[in-house]
């Protein structure tokens, strides 16, 4: 057993991002019993919970022994913050995934640092283990945003297996259960991850039963997205109060698909490479659809400069950095890009895949009046493409006569 001879936080005030899984119960029995400390759970939830699984998860915090508990419902925050931006910038780190997990653990960071300050705790505690990414991310939150406030880790500062955190809460009597799935799911708004040992190698695909929408649909499918400036706010001619609403509308349609199954590979912050599944049919119909779109109404110099600057801001989000100012400095570009992405698009759903069928915006800029790609046009004769061509290529020409000129001379 754990123990304790003195109880260092004996009568302190302490904040527990708490999600009910086994490692943050773990936390608020060992921090309280053992520790000694006046713990206050916080749940956030970025879309991962009904309403009966908060209810649930209240009810076994304060069975723990917590002196208060905090549901923050962070769908809005999650999506105004963050998601819109994501949207706006198209992002998929390595070209593949949406970052699902590493965004939502940003706004629960930020939110619990603000139940801190609200109760006036001088300690805050995370259930991270010392292995993964979220570590890293909660950390950088708590230290700049709490500075002077010390961070409370028991499941990596004890090195505990899962092993050994069941047996420490049986031993203390906590029911709940032990019973592990093979597969470790994490379900938010904007997707869910998922792990299991086909992930912790180089090779191997989730079997079907691993992922958590099965495939129910089989007959293809036409949807039509809405969007006002950048925002995917109508599906299928119909209006949400809040665009999180729509993603949660177009998931239901689109995930028993099998859409938006894969698996991404990257570096994580702490320098290892790292496998993980998700599922997150909504956010890559949506991600496509909003390309589409604007690869339609933009410029290709915007294009350009929205690719360069998404890819690092999504980066930059993953690692944990959603604080640091330049952050506000590329969501304003962002946003400023976005002022004619309007339209709709109509995408074909199928099982495992999608299409994008086309478009339709006022602000088309593959607009008949101006010409059709490879027939005809009416904006210029072909004199004009002539001397354009000449004065278009005019410096690679020079370069290429001089080059060819003084190999003559020294050959």
């Amino acid at each position: 057993m754990l123990e304790h001879t003195t109880r260092p936080g004996e009568g302190k005030k302490l904040v527990l991002g708490f999600s009910g899984g086994l490692d943050t119960t773990f936390c608020a029995k060992y921090l309280s019993e053992m520790m000694g400390f006046e713990v206050h759970s916080i749940l956030v939830n970025t879309g991962g919970f009904s309403t009966e699984e908060l209810d649930a998860i209240e009810a076994h915090a304060y069975r723990l022994g917590v002196a208060s508990h905090t549901t923050v419902d962070a769908i809005h925050s999650y999506y105004d913050s963050i998601i819109k931006y994501l949207v706006f910038g198209n992002v998929l780190k390595n070209n593949t995934y949406p970052l699902s997990v590493s965004a939502e653990r940003l706004v629960q960071a930020l939110h619990i640092a603000d139940h801190v300050k609200q109760l006036g705790a001088g300690y805050v505690a995370h259930g991270s283990t010392g292995a993964g990414n979220d570590q890293v991310r909660f950390d950088m939150v708590f230290h700049i945003q709490l500075p002077g406030i010390q961070i409370i880790t028991p499941i990596r500062d004890l090195q505990l297996s899962r092993e050994d955190e069941i047996t420490f809460l049986k031993e203390k009597g906590v029911q709940m259960n032990f019973e592990k799935s093979a597969y470790s799911i994490n379900k938010g708004l904007w997707g869910t991850s998922v792990g299991g040992r086909e992930t912790l190698n180089s090779k191997g695909w989730l079997p079907e039963h691993a992922w958590p929408t099965q495939v129910t649909k089989h007959t293809p499918e036409t949807v039509t997205l809405g969007f006002e400036k950048g925002e995917f706010v109508t599906l299928n001619g119909a209006s949400f109060k809040h665009p999180s609403e729509a993603i949660q509308a177009l998931h239901a349609i689109a995930a028993p698909f099998g859409i938006g199954r894969d698996i991404h590979i990257g570096d994580t912050i702490i320098g290892i490479k790292g496998r993980v599944g998700f599922e997150a049919a909504a956010p890559m119909v949506i991600i496509k659809a909003h390309h589409a779109l604007e690869k339609h109404v933009l410029g290709k110099w915007q294009l350009q400069w929205k690719d360069t600057l998404a890819q690092f801001y999504g980066n930059w989000l993953h690692e944990g950095q959603i604080l640091d100012p330049v952050m506000r400095d590329i969501e304003h570009f962002l946003a400023s890009t976005q002022r004619h992405v309007t339209g709709t698009v109509e995408v074909m759903l199928h099982p495992h895949h999608f299409n994008v069928i086309g478009i339709e915006s006022s602000y088309d800029l593959m607009s008949k009046q101006f010409g059709t790609y490879g027939e005809m046009n009416s904006g210029y004769t072909g004199d004009d493409v002539r001397g354009f061509s000449k004065i278009f290529g005019n410096a690679t020409a020079i370069y290429h006569k001089v080059t060819a000129f003084n190999s003559q001379e020294n050959p």
